[in-house]
């Protein structure tokens, strides 16, 4: 009603009249629409000002609106534009001419079909045959699997992780937490091209930097069990469990910024109260720790599943071909063969990040009302 309202009132009269005369004069319907979005929502969003309200006032409310959604559409648009482009029919990552008409023709789906059958030996078969092919041959699905295996086993180690971090830190006796913290959360600050480098040549031989009486001492113990192996020789790059821990480094500082946050609300006598009633530190931490603490627990564990899966310089630098991510997949996609695939997948992304994004913020509300900061 209260929208139904604001269209009513003469202002908006005079803004449909601009409308029309963009449509004379452009003969454009796109452009029109264009011009209404642009300069229309920031009618919608006007509040009523109190009637001493000078005309000036009312001109820089309109203007001060409309610069909030310009910056809004440059920072959005990047990411909407690939949505229709992912429909194309032709091979191109432009508008067509039919799409431009909304032309029925001009839009398929066979980039998102592209997506299960590119890289399978016979997509054409109609047995059971297709499904193992699909399974272990299509490129996206194989990259997909190893996304989404790398994320959930980082999400699982960063929360845990991250979690008796947070815990550690919120204690008030806790020693140099400010440093720390700062040491925990570094990996959000330093550049990641610098984290990865320093990933890969650690990863390339971990043992180097052990002092060598440490070296020959398990290397004795190797050789006294009997392996043929050398200790040196060692290394995690080109492993998924490298990659899973060098995820699980970036996406710690994520789950120990919004578990802390969670506790900067929480009641320690809570702790004090259970300890009392005699209860050990693993159901303290179960019964009454964890209860309030899991909107922060979940809102990380997203955080670092969202970093895990979007993450494409360190799996450059440590990854082979067979841990290749979607984002790397992406990558080399555009390098080696230009294909709107790569857009219909980044809109299936896409997607998967607005409803990862939505669960935080209900998580975030949910936190607020656990913890009386927002009303029930």
């Amino acid at each position: 009603m209260q929208m139904l309202e604001k269209i009513k009132k003469p202002r908006n009269y005079l803004f449909f009249i601009a409308c029309l005369a963009v449509l004379l004069i452009t003969q454009s319907f796109s452009v029109m629409l264009g011009f209404a979005f642009l300069f229309g929502t920031p009618l919608l969003f006007m509040n009523e000002l109190p009637p001493f309200a000078t005309t000036l006032e009312r001109v820089w409310q309109y203007i001060y609106l409309t610069i909030c959604t310009f910056i809004f559409v440059f920072l959005i648009m990047p990411v909407l534009i690939i949505v229709p482009l992912s429909f194309n029919v032709e091979p191109y990552f432009s508008f067509t001419q039919g799409m431009m008409s909304f032309d029925p023709a001009a839009y398929s789906i066979r980039w998102y079909q592209d997506i299960v059958t590119n890289g399978m030996q016979n997509p054409a078969a109609t047995d059971s045959s297709w499904w193992s092919d699909m399974w272990n041959n299509a490129q996206w699905i194989r990259a997909t699997r190893n996304s989404f295996f790398i994320a959930i086993l980082t999400t699982i180690l960063a929360t845990g992780l991250g979690t008796l971090a947070a815990l550690g830190l919120s204690r008030p006796e806790m020693p140099y937490r400010s440093l720390i913290t700062s040491l925990l959360i570094s990996p959000m600050i330093v550049p990641l091209v610098i984290t990865a480098t320093g990933m890969f040549f650690f990863y390339s031989s971990p043992f180097s930097v052990l002092p060598d009486f440490m070296i020959n001492g398990m290397q004795w113990v190797i050789d006294s069990l009997g392996l043929d192996a050398k200790i040196t020789d060692f290394h995690l790059t080109g492993t998924f469990i490298g990659i899973i821990l060098a995820h699980t480094t970036l996406g710690i500082p994520f789950v120990i910024i919004t578990v802390t946050a969670t506790l900067s609300g929480f009641d320690r006598s809570l702790i004090r109260a259970s300890q009392n009633m005699g209860a050990d530190g693993w159901t303290t931490f179960r019964r009454v720790i964890m209860p309030l603490i899991l909107p922060g627990m979940i809102s990380g564990a997203l955080f670092a599943f969202i970093t895990s899966l979007d993450e494409v310089v360190a799996v450059i630098f440590l990854a082979d071909v067979d841990q290749r991510t979607i984002p790397r997949q992406m990558f080399s996609g555009i390098r080696e063969q230009i294909s709107p695939t790569i857009l219909a997948v980044a809109t299936i992304l896409v997607m998967i990040s607005i409803l990862l994004l939505a669960t935080i913020e209900i998580l975030r509300r949910r936190s607020e009302r656990l913890r009386g900061l927002a009303p029930g």
